[in-house]
């Protein structure tokens, strides 16, 4: 069964950080929204890093980025009055969207995502 990942839990994996551990046992189902993609290729880009060793680290990962579209779209943007509360992005509206989409869990840091009712398992690492 597929796992949604957030922006945070490639992030994540990315740098080491704590849960890292918890995130690499996921990967072989990982999918990523190409929206969440651009969220970390950012990330990781404004610390620094090479597009060389952002390439190299992100092609080595065993996902599937999934592109953004209509109905993923229409999905974000539907989320936003019951998300808004919380904070959520963009980027956390459209991994949850994929999620849905699919009818997977996510795995995500924020625990502000416990607090939804979208019908969705939200797995929390850290």
């Amino acid at each position: 069964m597929a796992v949604v990942m957030d922006a945070s839990a490639l992030l994540t994996l990315f740098q080491q950080e704590p849960g890292a551990e918890q995130v690499a046992e996921h990967m072989g189902e990982a999918v990523v929204s190409a929206v969440n993609l651009t969220e970390v290729i950012a990330k990781l880009s404004e610390r620094g890093i090479s597009e060389t060793m952002i390439r190299q680290h992100l092609a080595g990962l065993e996902r599937q980025t999934v592109p953004f579209d209509a109905e993923q779209a229409y999905l974000a943007g539907l989320l936003r009055p019951r998300t808004r509360p919380l904070g959520l992005s963009l980027g956390d509206r459209s991994c949850l969207a994929l999620a849905l989409k699919l009818g997977a869990p996510v795995l995500t840091a924020d625990h502000r995502w416990q607090e939804l009712s979208l019908g969705l398992e939200i797995l929390v690492f850290r």
